[in-house]
């Protein structure tokens, strides 16, 4: 009984790396193992996603997140403003600690907030927003999302380049964004009364040193090998974050590396992808990351096109969608299924509203006006 309990949460927490793993094993019954695997794995990839994981881990075990949006959630007082600081923070988050990061952090948050004020009816709506905003508020930048991180290192893409290609995407989102929670009511709330926490100012101040070397190193400007430091660092600092650093994030990765990589190897496949990836780049990363999550469409599809723009638009406007195109948004649906697991039918149906909304106007919104 219990063996099957503990098999049936893992599965539900770990799917991708389940799928991905499987994908792997299978794939390399197609192409057996040789020397040519040592050339899958992106090590810059890895390395930075690892020391950004442990080090948000760090601050995270510091509650700084939660002390800063507390803050930050003090100076509104009507719903409206609340909630538009809610979605604004995770927004804004996500840019810095990852989508996935963000949520984790703000969710229990806006929960919180919302409980505390007698304002629940709003949580399906803000919990959408939330996951709306952390799957698009990661697009900016290279160490926002780990799509991005990963196509960041594949292409070699110049940081000013990125930059560029991915401002007018983010400047639609925002405006959306901001329209969306314009729609809530403007009904006053009371003061939170709330415990309050107290930072460690110099351990907070090293990880701080920590965060800025690590986008240092996603930006190609130290050694990728020296984001290793983080480790004794971090084991005399606070070992515990180390066992929190997203280590099915990491392995997902390596298996899609081991399963991209032996699929390009195979010529019917490496024709068909290049096929559909001709007609239409960003149709079809957008299409891929509903039916296999972002994270896996960039790392499949990295290995069948040059266009790494539209790809690298694609999978992160792709992210909003069905359930399964983030894994972010699963995250919000198991999070809003703990605080209300009546109310999952309403929370999946506002879901799908909004989500499908939000893709099918990034979509056509970068289909069609030309900024690249």
């Amino acid at each position: 009984m219990n063996k099957a309990y503990y098999i049936k949460f893992f599965l539900k927490n770990n799917i991708v790396a389940v799928v991905a793993f499987v994908a792997a094993v299978i794939s390399c019954f197609l192409v057996f193992p040789d020397k040519q695997y040592a050339d899958y794995f992106d090590v810059r990839t890895l390395i930075s996603l690892f020391g950004m994981s442990a080090v948000i881990a760090a601050l995270k075990n510091q509650r700084f997140f939660r002390i800063l949006a507390r803050k930050v959630i003090k100076i509104f007082r009507t719903t409206r403003s609340a909630i538009a600081a809610l979605v604004a923070i995770t927004y804004i988050a996500s840019m810095l600690i990852a989508n996935d990061m963000a949520l984790l952090t703000f969710l229990p948050l806006g929960y919180f907030v919302l409980h505390s004020a007698d304002k629940e009816k709003y949580m399906a709506y803000t919990f959408t927003m939330q996951t709306v905003a952390a799957n698009l508020g990661g697009m900016l930048t290279p160490f926002g999302n780990p799509q991005n991180l990963y196509l960041y290192n594949r292409f070699s893409i110049p940081t000013g380049e990125f930059f560029s290609i991915m401002l007018v995407p983010t400047l639609f989102s925002v405006l959306l964004i901001a329209l969306c929670c314009i729609f809530v009511r403007r009904e006053p709330i009371v003061a939170i009364e709330e415990e309050e926490y107290k930072l460690n100012k110099p351990k907070t101040a090293a990880y701080f040193v920590l965060f800025a070397y690590m986008i240092l190193l996603v930006f190609r400007v130290v050694p990728v090998l020296t984001g290793l430091l983080v480790i004794p660092v971090l084991l005399v600092m606070d070992r515990h974050a180390l066992l929190k650093v997203d280590y099915s994030l990491l392995f997902t990765f390596c298996m899609f590396f081991i399963f991209t990589g032996n699929l390009a190897r195979i010529q019917a496949v490496d024709e068909f992808f290049r096929m559909l990836l001709g007609k239409n780049v960003l149709l079809t990363g957008v299409i891929s990351c509903q039916l296999i999550s972002n994270v896996p469409s960039a790392v499949l599809l990295s290995g069948f096109t040059s266009d790494y723009a539209r790809l690298l638009i694609a999978v992160n406007i792709g992210g909003v969608g069905t359930l399964i195109s983030s894994m972010a948004s699963l995250i919000s649906f198991k999070s809003f299924s703990l605080y209300k697991p009546r109310e999952r039918l309403k929370y999946l149906g506002l879901n799908a509203a909004i989500n499908f909304g939000f893709l099918i106007l990034l979509t056509v919104f970068c289909l069609f006006v030309p900024f690249l």
